[in-house]
């Protein structure tokens, strides 16, 4: 058998096979050597931005390196997601990750990724409800009583969204799907013009993220008829669900992360185990309840499984209303 400085080849095999298993839990170990950078599909300011900014400076502190937030805004989150898609995956580039991934996979005809292939699932962070919401002067107090009133005077009712694609626009087309109603789809430019409408009565109801419309819930000048999540909202503890009604209703908002297709997984355990981490903690619960948010700890697996029963759910209620974006 031939030798290497008297060690035999089956024996220097062995070493590199033994070499091969423990070099990636060592460069675990090792991670993070330098700053990593997080995108954000979005603007600075609005929700996904502070979870990805509240995360992020969690893991700079317990993983001695900058996690660092870009925002790259445009083509409803896409500009973002591809900018990740085509990072080195090497745990140095994240995507904060949200509805509209989910969404975009089915509205838009034409995408440059595959956002379930593409993008590999780290952790999810917090679920928050969107609530139904009507101008006062509708008579409904009750989900069934808005679905009456609604069956009574079809296509009579408009449905506001912040725009069309958004999970507020497909929260009521949603409901529009699994009740039959005839509503009409009139979408703003952001949530602060709809409000506006909606508060002066020119449209009649909406599926608005929780955290902007709470104070006017509170200050008795929009009226909340159910929350889309599964549960009832600490925040809103008296409003039912819309599942309470609707049975399978959910619509809510998510934010969690993801890494490039092919990070190693060692890597993202480390991440996956300090965001759920974050979650245990009481200030940082504290800091997401703020946002109205609920905590959605869980496994890689975990999330991966949620954003591909979200993407197939969102993929019906686009086909079913017929909605396409270039």
């Amino acid at each position: 058998m031939k030798r290497f400085f008297g060690l035999t080849a089956g024996v220097l095999g062995a070493l590199a096979g033994l070499t091969a298993l423990t070099a990636m839990p060592a460069a675990a170990a090792d991670y993070p050597t330098r700053p990593v950078h997080i995108i954000v599909g979005y603007p600075a300011g609005g929700s996904t931005d502070i979870v990805a900014r509240i995360i992020g400076n969690w893991l700079s502190i317990k993983l001695g390196q900058q996690f660092i937030v870009e925002n790259r805004s445009g083509a409803g989150n896409n500009i973002g997601t591809e900018a990740v898609v085509k990072a080195a995956p090497d745990g140095y580039t994240m995507l904060l990750v949200n509805p509209a991934n989910t969404i975009n996979a089915s509205l838009y005809k034409k995408l440059n990724f595959n956002f379930l292939k593409d993008i590999d699932p780290v952790a999810g962070v917090i679920e928050v409800p969107n609530v139904m919401e009507v101008n006062p002067s509708v008579p409904a107090k009750t989900v069934a009583e808005f679905i009456a009133y609604a069956k009574a005077n079809p296509d009579k009712v408009n449905v506001a969204s912040s725009g069309n694609g958004t999970s507020i626009h497909l929260s009521g087309e949603l409901f529009k799907m699994m009740t039959g109603l005839k509503l009409t789809h009139v979408p703003y430019k952001g949530s602060a013009p709809m409000l506006t409408d909606l508060l002066g009565g020119q449209v009649q109801v909406t599926f608005d993220n929780l955290p902007s419309s709470i104070a006017h819930i509170r200050a008795g000048k929009l009226r909340a008829l159910g929350v889309s999540t599964a549960k009832r909202s600490p925040e809103l503890p008296d409003v039912p669900t819309i599942a309470e009604t609707v049975p399978g209703y959910e619509a809510s908002a998510f934010f969690g992360f993801g890494v490039p297709h092919g990070t190693p997984k060692e890597i993202v355990d480390v991440l996956n185990k300090q965001i759920n981490l974050a979650l245990q903690d009481a200030d940082m619960q504290a800091k997401l309840k703020d946002l109205g948010g609920l905590p959605t700890p869980g496994s890689p697996a975990d999330f991966g499984k949620f954003l591909a029963a979200e993407t197939a759910k969102w993929e019906k209620v686009v086909h079913a209303a017929n909605l396409s974006i270039e």
